[in-house]
Order: C-alpha cells, then sequence, then structure tokens
C-alpha cells in the first residue's frame, strides 16, 4: 500500500461492511472513524492493496505486537467478492506472519457468516472464543487514578515503554505494544492510561479518542488494554476501567468502548457488571489453536482484533 491509495482503501473498507451489512448508504460505514490511515501511519509495511488493472480492488492491514500478530481489516469492493482476491490478499499477510516468528496470531470476524469462516479455515485459522465489542455511557462525575504517557518527559519515555513492555511480557511472553503507545500519541488520535501501584506499572490501556481515530465522534475506544497478572490482577483490572472511563469524561468524550475475548471470563463479567453492554459479537480465530495464548479466566486483557 503507498500512500495514494489511502482513499481508495478507505471507501472500499467503508463500502465493504455497509454492504455486507445492507445498510442503504455504505459508504457512510463507521461515519468519522478512520482505521486504514492510522493504521498505515503506524505501520506502513504491514498494509497491502490488491489490484485490477491499476485499480485498487481491495486491500488488508495486519498488526505486529511482538510475539503476537493478528491481522484486519481485510476488505475487497463488491463486485469482486467471490472472485479469489480475498485469498490473494491473505499471502503477503502470512508471509509477514511467519517471518516475524509470532508465537500466536489471529483475527477477528463474524460468527454468523460460513463465507467468512471458510475463508480463514483455509488459510488454517480456527475458531476459538467469542469477542464482545462493548460499550457504556461515560459518567461525567467519573473517577480513576492515572497519568499518561503523554504527559511523561520526553527523557523518560523510553524507560517506561520497558516498563510497559514489562507488563506485556508478564501477560504473554514477546507481547509488545510499544507500536500502539507511539501511534496513538506521534498520530494525536489518543493516549495511553498507566496505573501504578506503589513504584511498579500495574496496568496500561491504550486509547483512541474522537473523530480521525479508530473511535470516531464523542467516543474513547480502548485498543488495548491489560493488568498485571497475579493474585491483584481483578482488582487492578476495576481500577484500570475506573480510569478508561475517568479519562474519557475528562476528554469530554460520552461513550467508552471496549472489547474483550470471553475466553476471559471474569474480564468479560466484570464488564458486564461495570455496566458494559455488548454492541457487536465477533469471534476470534487463531493460526495455531493449541498454541499458547492469553485467551484465559487469569487474563485481564482488552482487545478485539478489529
Amino acid at each position: 500500500m503507498a500512500e495514494e491509495d489511502l482513499e481508495a482503501a478507505d471507501r472500499i473498507m467503508r463500502v465493504a461492511f455497509g454492504t455486507f451489512r445492507g445498510l442503504p448508504d455504505p459508504s457512510t460505514t463507521f461515519g468519522d472513524a478512520d482505521s486504514v490511515r492510522t493504521r498505515f501511519r503506524a505501520a506502513p509495511e504491514c498494509a497491502w492493496v490488491a489490484e485490477v488493472d491499476g485499480d485498487v480492488v481491495g486491500s488488508v492491514f495486519a498488526t505486529r505486537w511482538g510475539a503476537f500478530g493478528f491481522f484486519g481489516p481485510l476488505t475487497v469492493r463488491p463486485e469482486y467478492w467471490d472472485r479469489g482476491v480475498a485469498s490473494r490478499l491473505l499471502e503477503p499477510v502470512l508471509e509477514a506472519l511467519d517471518g516475524w516468528g509470532v508465537r500466536q496470531a489471529g483475527l477477528f470476524t463474524l460468527p454468523n457468516s460460513p463465507k467468512h469462516l471458510g475463508l480463514y479455515q483455509k488459510h488454517g485459522f480456527w475458531p476459538r472464543f467469542l469477542t464482545a465489542v462493548m460499550a457504556k455511557p461515560v459518567r461525567a462525575d467519573a473517577r480513576g487514578a492515572y497519568t499518561l504517557f503523554s504527559q511523561v518527559p520526553r527523557a523518560r519515555q523510553a524507560a517506561l515503554l520497558e516498563e510497559i513492555r514489562g507488563l506485556t511480557d508478564a501477560v504473554f511472553p514477546g507481547l509488545d505494544l510499544e507500536r500502539e503507545v507511539l501511534a496513538a500519541k506521534v498520530q494525536g488520535i489518543g493516549d495511553t492510561i498507566l496505573l501504578h501501584s506503589e513504584s511498579e506499572l500495574a496496568g496500561m490501556a491504550v486509547c483512541h479518542c474522537g473523530a480521525g481515530s479508530e473511535a470516531g465522534s464523542g467516543v474513547s475506544y480502548v485498543k488495548f488494554g491489560a493488568v498485571r497478572p497475579g493474585p491483584a490482577a481483578a482488582d487492578r483490572f476495576e481500577q484500570l476501567l475506573d480510569a478508561c472511563e475517568a479519562f474519557a469524561a475528562a476528554s469530554g468524550l460520552a461513550r467508552l468502548v471496549a472489547g474483550v475475548n470471553t475466553g476471559r471470563l471474569d474480564a468479560y463479567r466484570y464488564m458486564l457488571r461495570r455496566g458494559f453492554r455488548a454492541d457487536m459479537i465477533g469471534v476470534s480465530m487463531a493460526l495455531w489453536p493449541e498454541s499458547p495464548h492469553f485467551d484465559t479466566s487469569d487474563h485481564y486483557v482488552i482487545d478485539d482484533l478489529r
């Protein structure tokens, strides 16, 4: 993918999803949220297009979080559906995942679409757990203790990234969210919440905020969040949820969106108790279903792999 492909890729993504959902004007899908330009700017080497006679007819994005990788959205112009374009787009994705040497790889798709399930199964991905994309109204008086990555002095940021890496490595060996942390800051599309317990980093969450980000107007979207594993993980997770809502309130945003894999059953239950309700249900698919993963009740992690 090149910079000049972004407009076409964005249009195709909206029309493809809108057509699949049967919307009257598919081009308006996702409103002013943007996941094409944001992902391209974060990792241009992880984005590809399919062309027919020089015209862009599809695109796909892959994401590397250290030892974990995933891809999406993968979208194709509706008139080219069922013509093998999606499978061709998966070729560079699979090559990249292999070259990165990730320990696990996955994706988010629709559980009620045999076409999507069949496509990804053909390429080695198998269904695992449901993923709930959840939301709640933001309370104007929400309170929570946190600091923000953007407020940390530049001289301290490299050390802080190492602390974040230490936390995510405890969740899943090799998991690394540095690229998401820096993308939110550099692109001005959000910030990273930091939760400390005494002198230790106890939790973190990368949040996108408002128009032009993956959230859209009036929304704070937790793209990834996690707390340090251990006996106090559940309490830390509640504190992280408090911090995410407080950050959204302080940012003047009305809605908090966060996804959770239901394999992380305790995290899912905590979010329900805190007033989150499912906007959409997807299913996670894994490239190596029996390999180590971080989708268990011991893992208090927020993500949806969209």
